[in-house]
């Protein structure tokens, strides 16, 4: 099957949910590729817009470049076209480089660009390393503007005349006014993605704001409701988004929000509480204990 176009990449993913698989591990912390493997044609078979195999929720932080490509590689075989895949790079611009070429190289039909590597850095500086990946491949790249990785307006405007496969912008700061900003000098040069910890909490005012989309780690667990609730947001139905919010998604927020990391940590034990069990975080994040995985388990009651 022939890869997508950039463009026609960022539209899919544009038009319905998204989602992060967590990477499976053992008990030894090593990948745990059948049981990923096993995972993604479950999450395959929903009606999901894109799979970002190995970003934030998938570990990306903790697994080696080897690994890296081993889980975009299982997840393009897997999924064999279902779906859109799209691969993590990031870390300094060498090894961003080197992991964007290993993405197109393996069959992914785009790139996460997630921002580099602990230190800060003048627009000048982001800018150039933004360039620098897209101009190593001919894949569709979505930059995370996050953390220590913050395009302005006017940098993001420039970076899209001068690279045409930079077609996606993930907000991961949750700054309205540079969103609106960004948004109303670019318009639909871009697909927006949300991109803020836990994203339901946002999608309803960032819809608003030509934000189509957003990834759900929820869907690795409860992939029924995630996509219920991404229909109410499209949808704009405001009753039905906020009783979700008062009911599930804010307590599930109170819960993550105790301890540092468990942003991914929770997601992992809510596979746990469903019965599908994908291995341990590998450190320094740290696993749910056993009195908080049961508070989770009785959160996500009947929503299964």
């Amino acid at each position: 099957m022939p890869r997508m176009t950039p463009v026609e990449m960022v539209r899919t993913l544009g038009s319905g949910l998204l989602s992060f698989p967590v990477t499976h591990f053992n008990d030894d912390f090593s990948f745990n590729e059948t049981a990923y493997r096993d995972n993604l044609n479950r999450l395959a078979d929903y009606k999901v817009s894109g799979l970002f195999a190995a970003g934030g929720t998938g570990e990306f932080f903790s697994l080696t470049p080897t690994e890296i490509d081993r889980v975009v590689r299982a997840c393009v075989e897997e999924t064999r076209g279902r779906v859109p895949v799209i691969a993590p790079t990031g870390q300094g611009t060498a090894l961003a480089i080197e992991l964007a070429k290993a993405a197109e190289a393996a069959g992914a039909d785009g790139l996460l660009l997630l921002p580099p590597y602990l230190v800060g850095s003048e627009q000048a500086g982001l800018a150039a390393h933004v360039e620098a990946v897209c101009k190593a491949t001919s894949l569709g790249v979505i930059v995370y503007n996050r953390a220590n990785a913050q395009l302005n307006e006017t940098t993001l405007a420039g970076l899209c005349a001068r690279n045409p496969n930079l077609v996606g912008f993930k907000d991961g700061v949750g700054d309205v006014e540079l969103m609106t900003r960004i948004y109303a000098g670019l318009g639909d040069r871009l697909t927006y993605v949300g991109g803020l910890p836990t994203a339901e909490t946002f999608a309803l005012p960032y819809l608003e704001m030509g934000v189509t989309t957003y990834s759900s780690a929820i869907f690795n667990f409860l992939p029924e409701w995630a996509l219920s609730f991404y229909d109410s947001v499209r949808g704009r139905d405001r009753d039905a988004v906020y009783k979700e919010l008062r009911d599930f998604v804010l307590p599930y927020i109170a819960i993550r929000n105790r301890k540092r990391g468990y942003a991914v940590s929770i997601v992992k034990a809510g596979m746990t509480a469903v019965g599908r069990h994908a291995g341990p975080v590998r450190s320094p994040l740290t696993d749910f204990d056993a009195g908080e995985l049961a508070e989770l388990k009785a959160l996500i009651g009947n929503r299964r």
